[in-house]
Order: C-alpha cells, then sequence, then structure tokens
C-alpha cells in the first residue's frame, strides 16, 4: 500500500512535469482557446488571473466554466514562485529567497534609492561559470529559470516596492544568480513579458542585461537587435588575470569578447557598461587601469563602474583601502574614462553584488 507520503512525492512529481500555464503569452492562450472550441474572450481572462489577479490556483478562476477549469488542471500547471524568506538591510535594501515549485530555491533583491527602485533578478539556479569571487559561482547550476519563473520573480518583488516604498519598479538588473546568456531564450521571453503592453508595459531602456561574456550570444543580442542595455562583468582586463578569477575568459578571452562587444554595438547602437569590482593588490595599480583603458578605448562603452568588493566565505579577496580607489578612479578619469563608484547595497545582509546564494550555502543546499 502506498503511503500519503509516497501519494504526495508522486503528485508534486507530476506537477512539476506538467507544462506551466504562464508560459503562455497572450496570443498563444487565444490559438489554445481557438483549439479548444472556446469565445476568444476566454483568453483574456486567463491571462487576468494570472497576471493581474495572480492566482496559484485554476480553480479560482471563478469567470470560467467549470468544464473549462476542469480541461485546464488537466493539461496545465501554474507552477508558481512564492517568497520563503526575507531579510531587510539597515539600508533598507530587502533581500528574498523565493522558493520555486520544483523545492529549488533562488535570490532576488529589491533595492530602493531616491531616484530609482530596482529590482536584482536571477536568472538560474545556481551558475556553471564558477567566477572565484562570487558565491553563486561556488554553487552548481542546477536549471535554469523558465521565462514564467523570471516573471513571478520580477512582480513579487514589485509587489514588495509598492509595499515598502509606495513606489513600482522602475529598473531591472540581471545581475543575481546565473549568467542570463545561457539562459538565453528564457531571459529573452521574460524580457518580453516585463515590457509589452499585457504584462508591467516597462520601458526595455530600464533593463540591464550583465554579462560575464559569452561572445557567441552577445553577438546574437545584436543579431536579434535587443533594446535592452548590456553590462560586462570585466573586473580584469588582462587575459592572465581574468583567466584566474573568471576561468569563461579562456574560452572567451578579451580580443574575442572585444569583437563581440564591437558586433553588438554595431547591430543595437547601444553603448556598453563594463563593471570592474576592485580586488587589493590584484587589478588596482596604474598598470591595471592602463590595461581597463585600452579596453574602453576599443569598444564603445558608456561607463565604467566601478564596484566595491563585497566578501564571500569562500574566497580570500579584499577590499582596497578607499584611497586606492580614488586614485584608480582619478587615474581613469584623467584619461576621458567615464568612471562611477557604485556603492554597494545590502552587504550586512549578504545582499550586495557578489553575495547572493550565502544563503543558500550555509544551509548545504
Amino acid at each position: 500500500m502506498q503511503t500519503t507520503a509516497t501519494l504526495h512525492s508522486f503528485y508534486s512529481a507530476y506537477l512539476c512535469n506538467m507544462k506551466s500555464l504562464r508560459e503562455y503569452s497572450l496570443l498563444e492562450l487565444e490559438s489554445l482557446m481557438q483549439e479548444w472550441g472556446e469565445p476568444k474572450f476566454r483568453a483574456k481572462q486567463i491571462h487576468e488571473w494570472i497576471w493581474e489577479k495572480f492566482t496559484n490556483d485554476i480553480n479560482q478562476m471563478s469567470n470560467l466554466s467549470k468544464s473549462l477549469r476542469e480541461k485546464l488542471a488537466a493539461h496545465f500547471a501554474l507552477n508558481t514562485v512564492s517568497i520563503d524568506h526575507t531579510q531587510i538591510s539597515s539600508d533598507g535594501t530587502i533581500k528574498s529567497r523565493l522558493k520555486l515549485h520544483d523545492g529549488h530555491f533562488i535570490e532576488g533583491v529589491l533595492i530602493p534609492t531616491v531616484k530609482r527602485v530596482t529590482a536584482c533578478v536571477s536568472s538560474q539556479v545556481g551558475c556553471s561559470l564558477t567566477c572565484k569571487f562570487c558565491a553563486t559561482g561556488y554553487m552548481a547550476r542546477k536549471r535554469n529559470l523558465e521565462a514564467q519563473e523570471i516573471v513571478d520573480q520580477v512582480m513579487l518583488i514589485n509587489e514588495q516596492a509598492q509595499t515598502s516604498t509606495g513606489k513600482k519598479l522602475t529598473n531591472i538588473v540581471f545581475m543575481g544568480m546565473g549568467e542570463p546568456l545561457l539562459n538565453y531564450k528564457n531571459v529573452l521571453k521574460a524580457i518580453e513579458q516585463i515590457t509589452s503592453s499585457e504584462g508591467m508595459a516597462m520601458s526595455p531602456r530600464r533593463i540591464t542585461v550583465s554579462t560575464a561574456g559569452v561572445a557567441k550570444l552577445i553577438k546574437q543580442l545584436g543579431d536579434d537587435q535587443v533594446k535592452f542595455k548590456l553590462a560586462v562583468s570585466l573586473h580584469a582586463a588582462n587575459d592572465a588575470k581574468r583567466n584566474e578569477i573568471m576561468p569563461i575568459n579562456e574560452s572567451n578571452n578579451l580580443a574575442v569578447l572585444v569583437e563581440a562587444l564591437n558586433h553588438f554595438y554595431k547591430m543595437t547602437k547601444t553603448q556598453i557598461t563594463f563593471e570592474y569590482i576592485l580586488f587589493k593588490g590584484f587589478n588596482d595599480t596604474t598598470k591595471d587601469a592602463d590595461d581597463l583603458i585600452k579596453i574602453y578605448r576599443q569598444v564603445p562603452s558608456d561607463l565604467v563602474n566601478i564596484i566595491e568588493y563585497n566578501p564571500i566565505d569562500n574566497a580570500k579577496f579584499e577590499k582596497p583601502d578607499e584611497a586606492i580607489t580614488q586614485e584608480f578612479m582619478d587615474y581613469l578619469s584623467a584619461n576621458r574614462v567615464n568612471v562611477r563608484l557604485r556603492h554597494s547595497r545590502g552587504k550586512d545582509i549578504d545582499a550586495a553584488c557578489g553575495q547572493l546564494a550565502n544563503v543558500d550555502l550555509k544551509k548545504g543546499r
């Protein structure tokens, strides 16, 4: 005889293998309703239940007929994302551990400032790139997020924003767990939903996708003529040092990366932002600045963001003294580099750049 726990496990596995209704766009829902012999307006009703009323139960879609609800429930799951745990920083930053339908966890961050309300979102469960300074890099990559899971993540953080600040999100950055370009299809589909009139109607210019430098897919972004902004996590401007801290550079070296970024600009006319974490005694000298200037001049770049290093348990890097950081930035400025210091937010709750996944690491997930 099967136990209750066994039946529950079987049922959970069955739901996880069902296609999620949230993956369907309004047009796809209209096509489905037509295929099923239902009126076209049913698609809009379903879409509103999912994206305006945020239902997590098909049976709650009360303006649908019972037979249609039963048919939907037999073919689809909703696979919703839920907030499992939150931490609030002294600076107002909110980090959330989000639970996915299959029991995996990701982290997302709400970063409110005077001028902006930003969501930092994840694109993968874990990461395969093993960057030596990043907490997520010490996790195994479990899987890609589905497009609807990314959208759910944004919607949940948007609700947090309205509750805590009274404002909606103004910006979204794909700088959380995972490499967005290694989940190319789902990231672009999620952005399409977020920017659509049926979604959040957010301007793509308020969305930034950050990559460690997957050259082939940067070129693909150009060919697809995306409208969102692109940031490159550089962190070292010569191959030897970049190989040491970012293994992806061994197969996507700086020459290849520069070529891809120029192709991206040629196709989109969107300038690139470079992200550069300063590590004490590693990449903070005048020689390192000269290397960075050379890269900056080879690519149509609008900005170099100097990022404060945020310590993690597994790495031994240190943050340079403020005087060294200022000297580095002054040298860049003197050489006509548009440079800005990006102060980290949420450091006291491990929500700052490079710290996501610390909660999972400490719990052994």
